[in-house]
């Protein structure tokens, strides 16, 4: 059989082999290093959040197109944390596949988390503190302004399951974005593999923690502008549920929870399975090692000695 060009795609089980040492690299790099990557990170979601939100003011184009339109340039976050370099929480899920080989330890994963979300949190809310301050949200007679609004207020309305399903499936097509992005083999192939997948969570309105940590306290600085709540059809008390207390409870906690389980189950442990779980060092197998004698050894008790003659 020929052996495929050097331009095509790489095939899934690469794919799995790369993402694995990927996330070596990531967990073996020093934590000064990631923040600052994270932060980034941060920082670039919400500026594809940030397009998302003019692209999605008054644009006439009905609610499905506007959604894919939204969807469309939001993928612009996620293209400059991938072609940029950047740390984001959501696609660093996919460390699992190298977690389970048992080529990260459980403590450097959590904590590569742990600086990440941080990071991203802070990057996230200092361009939402940028954007206000910059009075971007004016434009278009405050219409700008009114869509921020409403898209914070709409995100605390679910309720927990509601916000932790969103989740899931927001990350699995996050992670699928990242996962995809794995196969190319120009900067071209890895912009348009990202695209599709990204597109898709924003349009369909599923829920991801990080563009969250701008879209809502940008919403929350918002709320008390009457000319902004004028121009979104809403009172102040039609928005006095649009809390921080709401933010971090109604959604970020169980958006958070659901971006773990949509990229580290359905994404990483999948595909884990799939290409990676036959290796014998994996964490598995040294787990099944160390359990199965215990169980011999109870299922075969030593037969008592005979009674001397």
């Amino acid at each position: 059989m020929d052996e495929p060009a050097g331009l095509d795609a790489y095939a899934p089980a690469d794919m799995a082999a790369r993402v694995e040492a990927g996330g070596v690299t990531k967990a073996n790099l020093d934590t000064a290093t990631v923040l600052a990557l994270a932060v980034l990170a941060g920082a670039f979601i919400a500026l594809g959040a940030n397009f998302a939100t003019i692209v999605l003011t008054d644009s006439g184009l009905g609610y499905g197109l506007s959604r894919l339109a939204g969807g469309l340039v939001f993928s612009l976050g996620l293209i400059l944390v991938l072609v940029g370099g950047a740390e984001l929480f959501t696609g660093n899920i996919l460390m699992v596949m190298a977690w389970a080989s048992g080529k990260v330890s459980t403590l450097r994963l959590l904590r590569n988390w742990a600086v990440v979300y941080a990071g991203n949190f802070i990057g996230a809310l200092a361009t939402a503190g940028g954007v206000y301050l910059s009075q971007q949200w004016t434009f278009a007679g405050y219409r700008v302004g009114a869509t921020a609004v409403t898209i914070a207020h709409a995100k605390v309305q679910y309720d927990f399951v509601a916000a932790f399903m969103l989740g899931v499936f927001c990350n699995a097509l996050v992670c699928l974005a990242v996962w995809l992005s794995f196969s190319a083999r120009t900067t071209t192939d890895k912009i348009l593999a990202i695209i599709p997948p990204i597109a898709a969570f924003v349009a369909v309105g599923f829920e991801h923690s990080i563009a969250n940590m701008y879209f809502i306290p940008l919403g929350l600085w918002l709320r008390a502008d009457a000319r902004v709540l004028e121009m979104a059809g809403r009172s102040p008390e039609q928005v006095a549920d649009l809390t921080w207390m709401r933010f971090f409870g109604a959604n970020l906690l169980p958006v958070t929870l659901g971006n773990l389980v949509g990229g580290g189950v359905l994404v990483a442990a999948v595909y884990w399975f799939v290409y990676l779980r036959r290796r014998p060092a994996n964490r598995f197998v040294r787990l099944w090692e160390r359990w199965r004698p215990r169980k011999r050894l109870s299922a075969n008790p030593s037969r008592p000695t005979a009674e001397k003659q």
